[in-house]
């Protein structure tokens, strides 16, 4: 019989958040199943190519790996409010894009680090695709 389900507690984007969970569950499914947030995607399911990668206290998880139960009590929060060019290509490099679209990622990662700390939603309700 497997282990009941448990109820976990931390910040999402700046907000306060709770789901209920089986405790297999791993945090980018808890991530898209609860809250709808399908940015972090499951690809190789070994926590290789970064398609999943979210910070969780600070620190760069590979969230098919990183069970959700883990999360409870935990902020993902950044520690580069203001992050070079250089820092985001250190943070991605074990990211395999092969969309070619690196220059608007790092746009994209200065774009969320922005709305972070002037404390705008980093995802709006049309954004959730």
């Amino acid at each position: 019989m497997g282990a009941a389900p448990r109820t976990i507690r931390f910040t999402l984007n700046g907000r306060g958040v709770e789901a209920r969970i089986e405790p297999h569950l791993s945090l980018v499914e808890v991530l898209r199943e609860h809250f709808d947030l399908f940015g972090a995607r499951e690809s190789c399911a070994q926590g290789l190519c970064g398609c999943c990668t979210v910070l969780v206290n600070g620190n760069a998880v590979s969230s098919c790996l990183y069970l959700a139960a883990f999360a409870d009590g935990a902020e993902l929060l950044d520690e580069h409010p203001e992050p070079t060019d250089d820092q985001i290509r250190h943070y991605l490099s074990g990211n395999l894009c092969r969309c070619g679209a690196y220059p608007e990622i790092i746009q994209a990662v200065k774009l969320a680090a922005r709305k972070t700390h002037s404390g705008l939603p980093l995802i709006t309700e049309d954004q959730h695709s």
